[in-house]
């Protein structure tokens, strides 16, 4: 499924891609609700999930290889010399991309070492912040890459460039709010979802410290999937994941600076400012070897954003009210109350930007 993606974005195809997930979701869902009743234990219907869910991803993206006649064929060929390029790049690339996993992986021994509760705590905050990432930092990522990397095929520094410039300003531009948003509405978002069962008042107050801390790293986690392709896309693998081990290395040092008095929040504050840190390297380095030169208006374009953020943040912070009023409402009340806070916040925060000048058609790019 990744191989069959990774063509399809390769010419530009997105949309398909982007679907295939759903498929997955789906699969769970089902086997959750039907499967796992037959299963013992029923908890083996969600492995059995994976297995159909991948066969009907793959089943969903055949025909657009086979419309595209880039269906791939499994050959033998030891000596070629395509592949085993492929392989050298794939290497520190795969060790690139575990460190994160490892980092999270560290950071539960940590918050395992904590109060009972705090390896909880983490995971539910660290689903709220992983839906603005995934849905922000992947998207941006799978459809720069590919453009990234035909602009360096084709010895276009300043298209290169251009495009770089063009998804840090998408990225400021949805991300702030988003982590404004998360900040703010932390105890309302956290009641919605999860206070029900055993979920106390306790784990709300534990679960919303955390994502506040998250919501710190936000930017810096998204930025790094705008970054991180500049350098993929000129086949430059080594520099992010020399940047990665670097970051590891200072978030477990901050882990053990902020374990003490923050507690488990202060574990999710180390990986949110060890992933600023990453961004910052990373945007150093592009900058240091003219890689990326910034267009000219990003001081306005920061302010004007600061001027929306705060018409957003008043509202949310009018709208939401006392964050203790949410633990006396319904499951419906709740919902209904968050998503009318929510489009509020987003018309205030889009419609003040309107004012100051921005149009979609700004950030549209073919």
């Amino acid at each position: 499924v990744a191989l069959a993606g990774g063509i399809l974005n390769t010419y530009s195809h997105f949309t398909v891609p982007a679907l295939t997930p759903v498929l997955l979701n789906l699969s769970f869902i089902g086997c959750a609700l039907w499967l796992a009743p037959l299963m013992a234990p029923p908890v083996l219907a969600l492995a059995w999930a994976v297995f159909i869910g991948g066969i009907l991803q793959l089943a969903f993206q055949v025909p657009f290889l086979l419309r595209l006649q880039k269906m791939p064929r499994l050959r033998f060929g030891f000596r070629s010399s395509g592949a085993w390029r492929v392989l050298k790049l794939m290497g520190p690339a795969v060790f690139g991309v575990s460190i994160s996993q490892i980092s999270l992986l560290i950071n539960t021994i940590f918050a395992s070492l904590l109060i009972t509760g705090s390896v909880s705590w983490l995971y539910y905050a660290d689903r709220l912040m992983e839906f603005p990432a995934g849905m922000l930092g992947v998207a941006l990522g799978t459809v720069i890459l590919p453009s990234l990397s035909r602009h360096y095929a084709q010895n276009s520094a300043d298209e290169f460039s251009r495009l770089l410039d063009w998804g840090l300003r998408l990225t400021f531009l949805l991300t702030l709010p988003a982590a404004v948003a998360l900040a703010l509405l932390a105890t309302p978002l956290i009641t919605t979802l999860f206070y029900y069962g055993a979920f106390s008042v306790e784990d709300v107050w534990m679960t919303r410290e955390a994502l506040i801390a998250y919501s710190i790293g936000l930017l810096g986690l998204i930025l790094v999937k705008v970054l991180a392709p500049g350098f993929y896309a000129r086949q430059n693998i080594k520099t992010p994941v020399k940047i990665a081990i670097l970051t590891l290395v200072a978030t477990q040092l901050m882990n053990l600076v902020f374990i003490v008095p923050l507690k488990h929040a202060g574990l999710a504050l180390a990986i949110g400012l060890g992933a600023c840190l990453n961004a910052g390297i990373l945007y150093f380095k592009l900058r240091s070897q003219g890689i990326y030169q910034p267009l000219p208006g990003w001081g306005i374009f920061i302010l004007k954003i600061a001027i929306a953020l705060v018409v957003m943040g008043a509202g949310l912070w009018f709208a939401s009210g006392d964050g203790a009023e949410w633990f006396a409402l319904t499951a419906t009340g709740r919902a209904i109350k968050l998503g009318l806070v929510v489009m509020l916040g987003g018309t205030g925060y889009f419609a003040c930007l309107w004012v100051l000048g921005f149009r979609l058609r700004d950030f549209a790019r073919q």
